[in-house]
């Protein structure tokens, strides 16, 4: 655990974090990621809830694919869709990301990082992974 990082997702942007924690995961960090129902997708409320629909139905009830709809679960799915997971390397990148909703006891000693490069700095026109997880059906 010597190249921990913890990320605190409050007011990070979806893609944006997405893709900067892919990145680090292929160079071998190891990534908690706390808050991520509080992580901002920027766009329409209606482009963005039909969008997740639209994730959420594709395929069948019983062969799938199945989209998460949990926050956790959801931004944990794109960080591995920017992994090449059928490959030894991308597969181990992706179990080296830890993902949580809020903020767990056993990590209130560390300091969390917020990062700047991927901050949100708009003050509408947003919604939360939290909000999209409530339409979606996901249970806390």
């Amino acid at each position: 655990m010597n190249n921990l990082q913890l990320i605190d997702g409050t007011n990070l942007i979806y893609g944006r974090l997405s893709s900067y924690v892919a990145k680090q995961l292929l160079n071998g960090e190891e990534i908690v990621i706390v808050n991520a129902n509080k992580v901002a997708i920027t766009g329409s409320k209606d482009n963005i809830f039909k969008k997740f629909e639209a994730l959420r139905d594709i395929g069948s009830v019983r062969k799938g694919p199945y989209y998460p709809r949990t926050s956790n679960q959801i931004l944990r799915r794109t960080i591995g869709d920017m992994l090449p997971k059928t490959k030894t390397r991308g597969a181990e990148a992706l179990k080296r990301c830890k993902v949580y909703s809020g903020f767990p006891e056993d990590l209130k000693k560390l300091e969390p990082k917020s990062l700047e490069e991927v901050k949100n700095n708009k003050s509408t026109g947003y919604l939360t992974l939290g909000e999209i997880s409530k339409h979606l059906g996901g249970k806390y």
